[in-house]
């Protein structure tokens, strides 16, 4: 009874995808606040082409499919870097805490920010002298359980923050998501993912305020009377996955890996992600993929990466390193390097 009303929750959250996607010809691309909650996560995840969702066997599964998170008999601490476009830098961290039959617990921190940059006015276009900052955060608090031997579930809650100058903008969200194993085709995987349900957001702050004199005609009129722009608030991105992996090769020396994701966003058209992983006797890892398949005006789209698992001498901690490289066309290609401790 638990399992069946849960997943009737999960598939309630579905709902508003359809009220929100996409007209015949508008893609609402630039429409939704908090884009970096967009960004993908993981050298592993991000070199096999944003395929993941149905993967999702590290602690990189906090952004992908919190579901995921309870396949994970380790302590899992992950970390990862990347130079994003436009000189941004995007900085990821997620910890997963398996208690047993109590379920499995996710910390995870994101951060998108920039170098200070010069503040500059009609007047004074090289500058007032002044420098201003602008950056993004989220920090989300999950929890999984296996319901079957088979089926997993997870949930995400996370408080979000933009900010630029004296600016700032909050909101909070949901994340939720299910694995499910099967036992046909080499032991495929089913994977589906609701991303960043939540309220929407809107920048409130000083630099709205401004001066201004009522009426011009009259002398002595004060010139000095406060007011404030009107901003408009701004939906989250809100994301639905749904993903297919299974093991063409599995033996003693090699496994390879192809994962499907299909991707139903509020702020674009709809796409898919491929991708594949090669690995040998589970030590070194070649991936490959590509990004947003049949999306209109897509830039660039081919995923690179390999991965190196070791354990540490005198332990049982299992360290990995990925490294991801991403082409985006006429943007600027980016580079994720990833580091996952197991212990």
């Amino acid at each position: 009874m638990i399992s069946k009303l849960i997943v009737k929750i999960f598939l309630i959250l579905l709902v508003p995808l359809n009220l929100m996607g996409q007209s015949d010809d508008v893609s609402k691309v630039g429409t939704t606040a908090a884009t970096f909650l967009e960004i993908p996560v993981g050298g592993a995840a991000v070199g096999m082409g944003g395929a993941f969702v149905s993967l999702a066997n590290d602690a990189s599964s906090l952004y992908w499919n919190v579901g995921g998170i309870s396949t994970i008999g380790k302590y899992d601490l992950h970390l990862s870097y990347m130079n994003w476009i436009a000189d941004t830098k995007f900085n990821f961290a997620g910890l997963v805490l398996p208690l047993g039959d109590f379920g499995t617990f996710g910390l995870s921190f994101t951060s998108l920010s920039m170098d200070d940059m010069k503040v500059r006015t009609i007047e004074k276009p090289e500058g007032t002298g002044e420098l201003f900052s602008a950056g993004d955060i989220s920090i989300g608090l999950s929890y999984a359980r296996n319901l079957t031997d088979r089926f997993s579930i997870g949930f995400t809650i996370k408080y979000i923050q933009e900010r630029i100058w004296h600016m700032t903008s909050q909101g909070w969200a949901i994340d939720a998501g299910t694995l499910f194993r099967t036992d046909i085709l080499g032991g495929m995987v089913i994977g589906a993912s609701i991303s960043n349900f939540g309220t929407e957001m809107k920048l409130a702050g000083r630099d709205t305020r401004y001066f201004i004199r009522i009426d011009e005609t009259k002398e002595g009129s004060n010139d000095r009377i406060p007011t404030n722009i009107e901003l408009n608030s701004w939906d989250l991105p809100l994301i639905f996955r749904l993903g297919l992996s299974t093991n063409v090769i599995q033996n003693d020396t090699y496994r390879f890996t192809v994962t499907l994701d299909a991707i139903h966003p509020n702020n674009d058209y709809e796409s898919l992600n491929v991708g594949g992983e090669l690995s040998f006797m589970e030590f070194f890892i070649l991936r490959g993929g590509y990004n947003s398949l049949f999306l209109k005006d897509g830039e660039g789209g081919l995923s690179l990466g390999i991965g190196v698992n070791s354990t540490m001498l005198f332990s049982d901690t299992i360290v990995q390193f990925d490294y991801a490289f991403r082409n985006f066309g006429r943007l600027q290609n980016v580079h994720m390097f990833s580091l996952e401790f197991k212990f």
